[in-house]
């Protein structure tokens, strides 16, 4: 079969369910693992024979992949993802198989391949993925939980919203919810200062709201402020060059100090704009 691949130069496909390498570890693979949820350096499985760190099941699992084809002397055939996500919903002995933990799965595991985070031993290289799977099979047999691994339920409704701050593009695109420019995590000061000011001058921002006495004033910090300043300049540019299409997530960056977010920041008295 490698040969075959390799020769035709197409993938090796690969179905990664972390969920049921969680539910049959008898407790030995932690449930933060398999979501990829952030895990202290002492918390990461080590590999004993490479002592590479390992932060989540999904690239573990890629990476093993890898090392099963090197052994049999293929090193240059790429990896697609043709199946992976998490059920929603479970019989009571099924107590994993929650809304919560299927959306913060699927939500992670988009934001990494679309970060081209690739894996430890493939840095960079994004792992194209498809999720499993856009409806609900209400009628598939077996237990509770093989039934709810739909994004939408048989009626065509989403079950969640994931959870996709950060994830650019595909939040933009997204017409069913209103999404918001806010300040990134960890932003540099400075840079938000400098960002903030181009906004309310060159941006030609509207930035009123923003002095002492007025309702976004409070709190008075850089990250606030830029905030609100960045939201409108995104929404403005909706508005005037966008119409009904949605925003273009280009006018959400600022020197990659802001992000998109279905998030609404509004507070108080403060109203974002697409409140």
């Amino acid at each position: 079969m490698l040969n075959l691949l390799q020769s035709t130069g197409s993938y090796f496909m690969l179905n990664i369910y972390p969920y049921y390498d969680y539910i049959l570890s008898n407790g030995v693979i932690p449930l933060d693992y398999a979501l990829f949820k952030p895990l202290p350096p002492n918390k990461e499985a080590v590999d004993s024979n490479t002592l590479v760190h390992y932060s989540n099941v999904f690239d573990a699992t890629v990476d093993a992949t890898y090392f099963a084809m090197a052994s049999l002397n293929f090193t240059n055939i790429p990896i697609i993802v043709t199946e992976s996500g998490r059920p929603s919903k479970g019989y009571s002995n099924e107590p994993d198989a929650t809304l919560e933990n299927a959306n913060t799965y699927n939500s992670n595991l988009i934001r990494h391949v679309l970060n081209k985070t690739g894996t430890p031993t493939h840095p960079g290289v994004a792992v194209g993925t498809y999720i499993y799977e856009l409806y609900n099979e209400d009628t598939k047999p077996g237990p509770l939980s093989e039934k709810n691994w739909g994004l939408f339920d048989a009626n065509g409704d989403p079950v969640y919203i994931l959870h996709l701050t950060g994830a650019g593009a595909v939040l933009a695109n997204d017409t069913t919810n209103q999404t918001y420019c806010t300040v990134k995590d960890g932003a540099d000061p400075k840079m938000l200062q400098a960002a903030l000011d181009w906004a309310c001058g060159v941006g030609k921002v509207d930035c009123s709201p923003l002095q002492q006495g007025k309702p976004c004033y409070e709190p008075d910090n850089v990250i606030a402020h830029s905030t609100y300043a960045f939201d409108t300049y995104y929404h403005q540019m909706g508005d005037t060059y966008y119409h009904q299409m949605g925003e273009s997530p280009e006018a959400c960056d600022f020197n990659g100090v802001a992000a998109i977010t279905t998030t609404d920041p509004s507070h108080g008295s403060c109203m974002f704009p697409g409140r």
